[in-house]
């Protein structure tokens, strides 16, 4: 079995690969075991697959998280590494020999615990599984590979197996494809913001200049060094949580500081790139997608007035089919306009475009564009390097830049901000705008490479 996938069910945290499994092992079991005795416990550590409960956080958008959960697990995961780093050679040795072993036996142990009414394993897709889980099993059926799934209480979790022709997988959110080397060394940093931008910086990857800060001093200490605009976000997380950006004053700043503390005690301070959004899925080394994303936006005709043009959008189809949503008449769009000197009653030029909200998330109303055909191929190798540099067989770059047809040697400003370990490929299956991709199916072409014959 898989490294991340044991490690992180376990830990009860997707968010990170934490090494320790064996030295602290036990303990995990322990919490995870008294989970079961006191069930909210448990669902809060394995639902991973389902938003949080959590009420009304703005600074979350559309898929909240527990603060609580969120910053405790950034700690502990430190802690485990820090106190578990000087065993990781050994650690290294064990896993990469024993963890193959356990693999044939791990959906019997599942099974078992269904069997004492602890949870349940079921070979259909439900409907509460997020959209990535949807997608991933659409694309295993049409190829004929059998997947499972480890549910508990009724709710789904990201624990999951897959059968093809004698040949078995067991993974959390997605099938990682076997890489050579110690399982797992890039996993510990891909996620970690501050990690992976010096990383990168070695690997001669663009990235934005800043640090990260623990105490507000240190914040306007690096806002001072670098200049304004900037932005501010938790070292670890994704989907845009507690992130601000546009930050141009010393107020501001520490107003986004205290946000994204809320999430993690690191907070990156880093100088505000110029563009779009363009999440960046990397398969087997190769460029598998390129989606830019879009804040909420409408382009002006030279005769409509804003309100017109947000209203005329939010007619659209396409965003009354449960995925995309509507542009937000609200105050972050009245905010958002005032920045750029427009307000409701204005009239945009001709091709103008105009924002309605600093983030790019389709809950917020944002849209996306599938870019890939269109890439210029001086970054599609800049993108393959990213793969090199991380030498991981699947991940997610977020990457800002203007112009993705244009070589990013010609634009200022560019580079990767962060990265993500469990890529949401569903993004890629269902664009507002563009061809739909199948990043899914390319995964599992990897994993299991007879079944590229299967679905033709």
């Amino acid at each position: 079995m898989e490294v991340v996938g044991i490690s992180a069910i376990l830990a009860g945290d997707s968010l990170f690969y934490c090494r320790g499994f064996f030295l602290l092992g036990p303990l995990r079991t322990f919490l995870l075991l008294t989970g079961w005795v006191f069930p909210s416990v448990f669902v809060r550590l394995a639902d991973m697959n389902e938003p949080s409960r959590e009420k009304h956080c703005l600074d979350c958008g559309p898929a909240p998280v527990s603060h609580f959960a969120a910053k405790t697990s950034v700690i502990l995961g430190f802690l485990i590494k820090k106190i578990t780093r000087p065993f990781a050679f050994i650690e290294d040795r064990i896993v990469n020999f024993l963890f193959p072993r356990f693999e044939p036996v791990m959906p019997f142990f599942f099974k078992t615990l269904s069997f004492f009414g602890l949870g349940e394993v079921t070979d259909k897709c439900a409907d509460d599984n997020i959209e990535r889980t949807k997608c991933l099993w659409k694309a295993a059926e049409k190829r004929g590979i059998a997947m499972h799934q480890f549910r508990i209480l009724k709710r789904p979790t990201i624990i999951f197996f897959a059968d093809f022709k004698g040949k078995r997988r067991v993974f959390e959110g997605l099938p990682r494809p076997a890489k050579r080397g110690a399982a797992g060394s890039s996993l510990e940093w891909m996620d970690n913001k501050a990690v992976m931008k010096e990383k990168f910086k070695v690997g001669g990857i663009p990235v934005a200049k800043g640090e990260v800060a623990m105490t507000e001093r240190k914040a306007l200490a690096i806002f001072k060094t670098i200049g304004h605009p900037v932005i501010a976000k938790p070292n670890l997380g994704s989907r845009s949580r507690h992130t601000t950006i546009h930050i141009s004053t010393e107020e501001a700043l520490l107003t986004a500081f205290r946000k994204a503390s809320k999430l993690s005690p690191w907070v990156v301070v880093e100088e505000e790139l110029s563009g779009f959004v363009f999440r960046i899925t990397l398969i087997g080394g190769k460029l598998a997608g390129a989606l830019r994303r879009e804040p909420p936006f409408v382009m002006g005709d030279g005769v409509s007035t804003v309100l017109a043009l947000v209203e005329k959008e939010n007619k659209n189809p396409r965003r009354h089919n449960g995925v995309f949503h509507e542009i937000a008449l609200d105050k972050d769009a009245e905010e958002e306009l005032s920045r750029q000197s427009l307000s409701w009653k204005s009239i945009p030029k001709a091709g103008q475009f105009v924002t309605l909200n600093q983030k790019v998330g389709r809950g917020q109303g944002g849209s996306n564009t599938e870019m890939l055909p269109k890439v210029h191929p001086d970054n599609v190798k800049l993108f393959e390097k990213l793969a090199e540099v991380l030498d991981d067989p699947l991940v997610g770059v977020d990457f800002i830049m203007q112009d993705i047809e244009r070589p990013w040697t010609e634009q200022k400003l560019c580079g990767a901000i962060e990265c993500n370990s469990l890529p949401f490929l569903d993004l890629h299956h269902m664009p507002l705008y563009g061809e739909p991709l199948d990043p899914s199916g390319a995964l599992w072409d990897i994993v299991f490479p007879d079944s590229a014959t299967a679905s033709a």
